[in-house]
């Protein structure tokens, strides 16, 4: 610690045990600064829109509010969003620890709500204890068994998973919207007909101090697998193993590790979080499907969970972040007068200085190495002018 003080930002850039949260904390630094350059230019105060983010999420009040409403449902409605991100940031980091890039969350997410709906979501006969963990077990076993497909084509065929995962997700996402179209149509919308308030993740209308809240049992899980998943890899033979694949096929090989297994395991592991986000997304957050699109937030979580260091528990934290700027977007843009298309903005600027996280650390390395040159320097020069003293 002290020798982090004494070097100061370069020191915590290069500190093996801050320079994780040090890259994020400065991307949000760097996000701010840039993006009030931005709102400044387009005429508008930064303060007031970062307020305003806050605002529409519940973390501070609003100037009014609608009859049954108030900052209690819209904290809420952030954290009814945040549950499928946060599970999707999870999904993609446990392939990511494995050397694997699982690109395909979207359509993971897609097909999992897409079979639940239809297999539970339909059937109003059934009650609330029975029908919101089915949802949850079809999440786990559709997500599961897709992942363990992309997993097996990588390791007997070797397809790289972004193109197996790219494929796939044209092909969930043109098959249930045919589906959706032909079948489970609700004329009016053109989206999917709703599913019944018994399979629904979220518990809605719920009267707390007089607010009406849609109450998200999806949060529950996500915290749950984010803290499962540090578990795993921190303590587990299992975690270990996929860590070591992650870090040489070659090495994990030679230590007994089965690559292959280990492969499979793995992208049906990320499968089993992708498929708990698409239950959690579709048949809590949104409570329909819009036939042939795919959510926006299986991509998104990618970048939530780089911003988080690939670590379940930094993936939290990212989440949070980022979740802020997408559930306030729309009443910032009402506060201050700006297209709502402004907080996708500010989320790439965050985003772009998180990947910049190795450049970050490589600066300070650069920084630290002139550093100790000088020193070098200055005590050779020191030892040469104490000679010639002499």
């Amino acid at each position: 610690m002290k020798e982090n003080k004494r070097k100061g930002l370069a020191g915590l850039l290069t500190s093996d045990r801050w320079s994780n949260v040090t890259v994020s904390v400065l991307a949000i630094i760097l996000m701010l600064a840039t993006s009030s350059v931005i709102l400044l230019i387009m005429g508008k105060n930064p303060l007031t829109a970062f307020r305003s983010f806050l605002q529409g999420c519940g973390f501070l009040p609003k100037a009014k509010y609608g009859g049954g409403s108030g900052m209690l449902s819209d904290l809420f409605d952030y954290l009814n969003i945040l549950a499928p991100m946060l599970l999707a940031a999870v999904a993609f980091i446990v392939a990511f620890k494995t050397g694997l890039f699982n690109i395909g969350i979207s359509g993971q997410m897609l097909l999992s709500g897409f079979m639940a709906t239809i297999l539970v979501g339909y059937m109003k006969e059934l009650s609330p204890w029975i029908a919101k963990p089915l949802v949850i077990l079809i999440g786990i076993a559709t997500g599961g068994l897709l992942g363990a497909l992309i997993g097996f084509l990588k390791y007997k065929f070797n397809i790289h998973e972004v193109v197996s995962t790219i494929m796939v997700n044209y092909i969930i996402s043109f098959t249930t919207g045919f589906f959706i179209n032909t079948r489970y149509v609700d004329m009016l919308t053109r989206s999917s007909r709703i599913c019944s308030t018994a399979s629904r993740l979220t518990w809605t209308k719920v009267n707390i101090g007089g607010v009406n809240c849609n109450v998200p049992l999806g949060i529950v899980i996500a915290i749950i697998g984010a803290v499962l998943v540090k578990f795993i890899f921190d303590k587990t033979v299992f975690g270990f193993e996929l860590k070591a694949v992650g870090t040489s096929r070659k090495c994990a090989g030679y230590i007994g590790v089965n690559v292959g297994r280990s492969i499979v395991l793995s992208m049906a592991f990320s499968g089993i979080f992708a498929g708990l986000a698409g239950v959690t997304y579709y048949l809590g957050y949104t409570n329909t499907m819009v036939p042939k699109t795919l959510p926006g937030m299986g991509y998104d979580s990618i970048a939530v969970a780089l911003l988080g260091n690939s670590s379940p528990l930094g993936a939290i934290f990212a989440s949070v972040i980022v979740t802020i700027f997408q559930s306030g977007a729309n009443y910032m843009s009402s506060s201050i007068g700006v297209a709502k298309e402004i907080a996708s903005l500010i989320t790439g600027i965050l985003l772009l200085f998180a990947a910049c996280g190795e450049y970050m650390k490589i600066l300070g390395r650069r920084k630290i190495e002139k550093e100790e040159d000088k020193k070098i320097a200055a005590m050779q020069e020191a030892r040469v002018k104490g000679g010639a003293d002499k």
